[in-house]
């Protein structure tokens, strides 16, 4: 983010003014990424007002830039939920500005034990998600103990509703486990763990992640699972624009090596859950069983 903006950001956050100490309703609640605030609209309901930050699933969130309407919204917030990992640092330093003892900050990679240098894309395991609801459960309770139940019975809710996509899981791994696939980004990297998948390509696909150039090497191995069907499947980041992963799915296409998009923002008008029933779909439609 550049200096200047920061320091805009910043000065919003100062002369906002700060919420009252006692709950007030609705809950103000503000998430960095729309699927952490999906989940926490899932647990609050009614008693909250969730500020999704990154919204836009034609936006790429690595070349988001904070604003001033970003900062007044977190100055208002009672909860605010962030990725961590490097993903959204930006919203580390915003808060940083508006320090609030009363404030409940929810950093999801600490929730499950993920540090600088893993793969940040960690709403694509399901247990992340669970952690997540629970923190903001837990988070809600204490914010607004009045409440408490409906909280306990929305968190029960949301636990029950990931075991489709669990048992989901479970069913493609017993077919897809060992397959080799393939993606220009790591953005499916939980899943494909998830589903006991081989990934190849992986320096490729950290280089386009982080912004730099793949090696020639890495580029040439690429191409070359794709041109002789090394791998059976090629994931690529819907919301990325880089152009060698373009030309890594083009070359997909014509090499007849099924191709399947995956996105950083939760599409509009869904949940969580279906977002990730819809992706686990996708794949078992480009891996079918053989006739």
């Amino acid at each position: 983010m550049p200096t200047k903006l920061i320091a805009l950001c910043i000065a919003s956050l100062i002369v906002a003014p700060t919420w009252a100490q006692t709950p007030s309703h609705p809950i103000e609640i503000v998430a960095a990424e729309n699927f952490y605030g999906d989940v926490a609209m899932q647990i609050g309901g009614p008693d909250v007002r969730v500020t999704n930050i990154l919204n836009n699933p034609d936006q790429d969130p690595h070349l988001f830039e904070a604003s001033p309407s970003v900062a007044r919204a977190l100055s208002a917030a009672r909860i605010a939920i962030y990725n961590g990992v490097d993903y959204d640092p930006w919203m580390a330093k915003l808060l940083g500005a508006a320090r609030s003892a009363g404030r409940v900050t929810i950093v999801v990679a600490d929730l499950v034990g993920r540090k600088a240098g893993d793969n940040p894309h960690i709403w694509y395991d399901p247990a992340t998600m669970l952690a997540c609801a629970r923190a903001v459960a837990a988070a809600l309770d204490t914010t607004d103990p009045t409440h408490k139940d409906a909280y306990d019975q929305h968190l029960m809710r949301f636990e029950a509703s990931i075991a489709p996509v669990q048992a989901r899981i479970a069913a493609l791994r017993r077919r897809l486990v060992g397959t080799p696939v393939t993606a220009t980004e790591p953005v499916f990297g939980y899943m494909f763990a998830a589903l006991g998948m081989q990934v190849r390509n992986l320096p490729f696909q950290l280089a386009v992640m982080n912004g730099t150039e793949p090696s020639a090497s890495e580029v040439a191995t690429f191409e070359t699972d794709l041109r002789t069907h090394a791998v059976a499947l090629l994931v690529y980041n819907a919301q990325a624009a880089d152009p060698i992963a373009q030309r890594m799915a083009r070359l997909a296409k014509a090499s007849h090596v099924p191709v399947v998009g995956a996105t950083e923002t939760e599409p509009p008008r869904t949940t969580y859950q279906a977002w990730m029933l819809a992706a686990l779909d996708d794949v078992a439609k480009a891996l079918p069983l053989p006739e």
